[in-house]
């Protein structure tokens, strides 16, 4: 009998499917048929929530770059993103190309000269069109596109490709919660969770889209003399929507990395451009000079609501990028930890917060630096009304008063398009991702979503423009904050867990090979299975085999003309060796009280307190048991600390 070919819908996860595609639809379908209570509902929740959770918004991410900082240090960072025999699945150059175009390519080409011109014009303190207003500008331009916008994307990537390939969970947001609710994650509450992330993505995405075509068509107007209206943006969306479904048949290899490396490279060239056509001396102190204050006030900076002066700055600024970030942190966490395989934690940390950081901040300490000198060396004021006028035509306007600008214009343009189709081809296979039941889904589902983002901003942008996608992207990044927040509660305990066990493999001590009477394998299983004993089986033992190793060697090394002693001290025996002025060696064996493991057969339920013959020297315990060792086990473990001691002594002996 012929076996039946799968349905076409048969890799759907039908619970974070149907409800993401009923939540949009029902979204849309305000939007559509009700725009102006719309548009009064976001800006009152939008409103609302900058005042409710401004705090929230600083705190939380404040928590990720330190919990990440924390991580990489520690003995976690040594931990590979995968089986400890794995390497990476790409090179450090494409790595990077694809974490930066991926990450905030559009960003980059629309706030690059824009947000420094912004705030040089309205700072948030103190008087604009200013030195200090400048140098503040680039400061705060900086942070929001700096180490916190790409620490919460490291947050996101490090949980999903630590449980995904060390620990072989679904490359899911749900995945993270597994330390937290065990196999829940594949019920409710798992699909819950991937459903609040692919909403995020989407509308994470659709903002980026908006920005990207309001400002290809001011390239195109720049260029050609198009004109800039809602008609061409949305056949602009469509156009490039059709793009990037062109990449979703080539794939991750040949479409999304090999366009990544284009984008890297082009916008390599433009920044070199207006770096040596501009200033080169005036941008690199300048830059250097923002960098450092960027640096120095990272801390406060960090943690700076703006609370003694309610201006509503902040909510207009600071805390919609962390918003935006956070949206798009299922899309970008993903989309790296798929590309991360194989490096360790702590390279993955410094690779994601480091790499695109620094060239953020050479991208944005160029662009808005050269808009500031023509600014301020050259009288060019009219690029400030410019910008505030329209900020998509920011970067344009800069190029115009450089040479060879319709070139540049071009190039500036068509890095805005590639950087569109990355963005929506990447936003696709992410959001494929959990709302599919595994990895290996049809091309109709990357098709359905790119259609789906591209149907959401163009509703968006005829509605109620930008405004209304920075409202909606607010709106769905709130929940998602706390979700994140459990993930990082999830990653520590679990990597707390992976830490211990990679301790232990290393430090444990195995029983002694016994040399005159060699145990069988079998043998050296049931001395290491058998388990628990009682207080009084410890102190029995300690009294007679442990004390006859100790006799055995305080005869030797008193022979040998050292003063050792053998004492009782509570609940065991001690073998101390004098050195005169250097430290003394201590061996103890003491009867400790321990939990028996619940997995071994000899345990007895009805007795509640079980013990081991612990050795302690003098650091402290050594966490191992001697218990039923024999009388050559103990002395070659005595023999083996003694050596360790004496091998540390000749570390720190000095010359007189």
């Amino acid at each position: 009998m012929p076996s039946k070919s799968p349905s076409w819908f048969a890799n759907v996860n039908p619970n974070v499917f149907l409800s993401t595609v009923i939540i949009i639809a029902i979204f849309l379908a305000v939007v559509i048929l009700a725009p102006n209570s719309f548009e009064l509902i976001t800006h009152n929740l939008n409103q609302w929530i900058t005042d409710s959770f401004s705090w929230f918004y600083v705190l939380s991410v404040a928590i990720f770059l330190i919990l990440l900082i924390y991580i990489a240090l520690s003995s976690m960072g040594k931990i590979k993103l995968g089986p400890e025999h794995s390497v990476p699945i790409y090179s450090n150059g494409s790595w990077f190309a694809m974490l930066f175009t991926a990450g905030m390519g559009i960003g980059l080409m629309f706030f690059g000269v824009a947000e420094p011109v912004m705030h040089y014009a309205s700072p948030p303190s103190g008087q604009g069109q200013t030195l200090e207003a400048a140098q503040q500008a680039m400061r705060i331009t900086f942070f929001h596109w700096g180490l916190h916008a790409w620490a919460i994307y490291s947050v996101v990537g490090l949980a999903l490709a630590y449980f995904a390939y060390r620990h072989n969970l679904p490359l899911k947001v749900r995945s993270a919660l597994y330390p937290l609710i065990g196999q829940k994650i594949y019920g409710p509450i798992g699909d819950a969770v991937d459903t609040f992330a692919t909403i995020g993505t989407i509308f994470g995405v659709a903002t980026t889209l908006g920005f990207g075509v309001t400002q290809i068509n001011s390239g195109l107007n720049y260029l050609f003399g198009i004109e800039q209206s809602s008609t061409i943006q949305v056949l602009l969306i469509v156009v490039v929507s059709i793009m990037a479904s062109l990449s979703v048949f080539l794939g991750l290899d040949k479409g999304i990395k090999r366009l990544s490396e284009l984008n890297l490279l082009l916008a390599v060239i433009l920044l070199l451009f207006v770096f040596f056509v501009s200033s080169p001396i005036y941008l690199l102190q300048t830059t250097i000079q923002n960098a450092g204050q960027y640096v120095s006030n990272l801390f406060t900076m960090t943690f700076n609501l703006y609370a003694y002066q309610s201006n509503g700055w902040i909510g207009g600024w600071t805390i919609v990028y962390w918003a935006w970030w956070i949206s798009w942190s299922p899309f970008v966490g993903m989309f790296i930890a798929r590309v991360s395989k194989g490096r360790t934690i702590r390279e993955f940390i410094v690779g994601v917060l480091l790499i695109p950081s620094g060239f953020t901040l050479i991208w944005m300490g160029f662009m808005g630096n050269a808009a500031f000198y023509s600014i301020l060396q050259k009288g060019n004021d009219s690029l400030i009304a410019a910008v505030q006028r329209d900020s998509s035509v920011a970067l344009f306007e800069f190029l115009y008063t450089l040479p060879l600008s319709a070139v540049t214009s071009l190039v500036a343009t068509l890095l805005v398009v590639l950087f569109f189709v990355t963005s929506a081809d990447s936003g696709a296979l992410v959001t494929d991702y959990l709302t599919s039941k595994s990895e290996n889904s049809p091309i109709w589902q990357r098709l359905f979503w790119t259609m789906i983002m591209a149907l959401l901003a163009i509703v968006l942008l005829l509605v109620g423009g930008l405004g209304a996608l920075q409202s909606a992207t607010m709106i769905s990044a709130l929940p998602f904050t706390f979700i994140m927040l459990f993930m990082c509660w999830g990653l520590v305990k679990a990597l707390r867990l992976d830490v211990i066990k990679m301790n232990a493999l290393q430090d444990a001590r195995i029983t002694p090979r016994a040399i005159h009477n060699p145990r069988s394998w079998q043998q050296r299983l049931g001395l290491i299975m058998h388990y628990p004993h009682s207080e009084d089986e410890i102190k029995q033992y300690i009294s007679t085999h442990v004390l006859s190793a100790f006799q055995n060697v305080e005869k030797e090394l008193k022979r040998r003309q050292l003063q050792v002693s053998i004492d009782h001290i509570e609940g065991g025996l001690q073998l101390s060796v004098d050195h005169d002025n250097e430290i003394n060696f201590i061996y103890q064996v003491v009867a400790q009280k321990t939990l028996p493991p619940s997995f071994m057969a000899e345990s007895n339920p009805d007795e509640t307190q079980y013990y081991q013959a612990e050795v302690f020297l003098r650091e402290g315990g050594q966490n191992y048991d001697v218990m039923d060792w024999t009388l050559d086990d103990l002395l070659q473990d005595i023999i083996d600390q003694y050596e360790r001691h004496l091998y540390f002594l000749s570390l720190v002996r000095t010359p007189e």
